[in-house]
């Protein structure tokens, strides 16, 4: 594995389609500022490339403008990039998928060194029951 693919964040790491609504189906989860947080662990199936699938959302009713939103998201998925090595190495050791749902849940829009240690934080806590 190359480098760039280590730290890169390809459509097969992004969670979309029918695995979004089964995340939001009785599934663990918590509360890290500013973010509440779902996560789902299950075998890894036949069409699965990645060992961690992540689901970004930031909500219309907490920041209005589109812009925020999108400063949001491209904030959580560059932290989540960044620290997403240890996770993604003990889902493919144990054979596992994990699906994760990050809700940014707040109305401020916070910076990235706090968004970055939250998201750190949520992996961890992830990482800690699987």
């Amino acid at each position: 594995m190359s480098h760039v693919a280590k730290y890169g964040f390809s459509k097969s790491e992004r969670l979309c389609g029918g695995a979004v609504d089964a995340l939001f189906v009785r599934n663990k989860g918590g509360y890290v500022h500013p973010y509440r947080y779902i996560y789902k662990v299950r075998e890894m199936g036949e069409g699965d490339e990645a060992n961690v699938a992540v689901l970004v959302v930031v909500p219309k009713r907490n920041i209005k403008r589109a812009v925020g939103r999108n400063l949001l998201k491209r904030r959580t998925r560059e932290a989540y990039r960044t620290q997403k090595i240890a996770l993604t190495q003990k889902a493919a050791t144990k054979g596992v998928r994990v699906d994760i749902g990050l809700i940014y849940n707040t109305k401020e829009i916070l910076e990235f060194k706090t968004i970055k240690d939250a998201v750190g934080e949520i992996l961890e806590k992830v990482m800690g029951r699987l």
